[in-house]
């Protein structure tokens, strides 16, 4: 398998986590979990498999995604498909970072896995299929990085109290809260305005995200988990908030989801229906 990120420099790099390529990768499963991290992404298929979304419950497909399509903001998790010998590249927009790039409210976004065509109109197939004619990683970042510089618009980001307030959101304890909303210059209906213009979500959401991808991070190949004391840790007021959190954000109490090994997979993807 072929798994290569490219390194960012310069305003990409302030608004744009990463990009990354892979190749022939060959999962155990069909079906996966993906659990909200606070991003967004657009992810161009080069493999000719025809991917799909499925009803959290049923497992019944409900969409099918071709090409280049968008992930937007997610609240909970989503279910999609995983395929054998699957290429695709992917690019990862920083927590504000989408904006601008996209042009228009990230909040449009939420909840929302959306053909790229309808966002990008056919200049994103046409980057599609110069992508294609590229043999390896290196020539495919260089033609998706020119396409970002193009589509990025100094104008529309974001200013730098929101940047310091969303470092704050990242870095200090939940218990500060209050007394980082109240730091910002303006009112918190204002606030919650720009987070939604940039981000998708309110500060208190996002912050419930932050909180939920720090214990995945943290119980990630742990042979033992005390869970009263991850809860203690994340700074949950009791046992049970936390239980509710963690199956909010992932569908599984957290020993089901011990009991199935998902600590030892990727920290944000679930097979679930792995096979053997």
């Amino acid at each position: 398998m072929i798994f290569e990120t490219h390194k960012l420099e310069g305003v990409l790099h302030q608004y744009v986590e990463s990009i990354f390529h892979f190749k022939d990768f060959m999962p155990d499963h069909s079906i996966e979990r993906v659990v909200p991290t606070g991003h967004i992404f657009i992810i161009f298929e080069l493999d000719g498999f025809t991917r799909n979304t499925f009803d959290n419950e049923t497992l019944k497909p409900n969409n099918t995604f071709t090409k280049v399509w968008v992930s937007g903001m997610h609240k909970n998790y989503i279910s999609i498909s995983a395929h054998q010998k699957s290429e695709m590249l992917v690019i990862q927009f920083k927590p504000y970072g989408a904006h601008p790039f996209f042009h228009f409210p990230i909040q449009e976004l939420n909840e929302k896995v959306v053909a790229a065509v309808q966002l990008f109109e056919n200049k994103i197939i046409e980057l599609r299929e110069e992508i294609l004619t590229k043999k390896t990683s290196k020539e495919k970042f260089k033609i998706v990085e020119q396409w970002l510089l193009d589509k990025f618009h100094k104008d529309k980001i974001p200013s730098v109290e929101l940047l310091g307030i969303l470092e704050k959101l990242q870095t200090e304890s939940v218990a500060n809260y209050g007394k980082i909303i109240d730091s910002y210059s303006k009112t918190q209906k204002h606030l919650i305005d720009q987070f939604k213009k940039y981000i998708g979500l309110t500060p208190k959401y996002y912050q419930r995200i932050l909180r939920f991808n720090e214990i995945l991070q943290q119980i990630h190949q742990s042979e033992k988990i005390e869970w009263s004391q991850v809860a203690y840790q994340c700074e949950y007021a009791d046992q049970s908030h936390f239980i509710k959190e963690f199956k909010h954000f992932s569908g599984l109490n957290p020993q089901k989801f011990i009991k199935q090994n998902f600590h030892k997979d990727e920290p944000n993807f679930f097979p679930l229906d792995r096979k053997g």
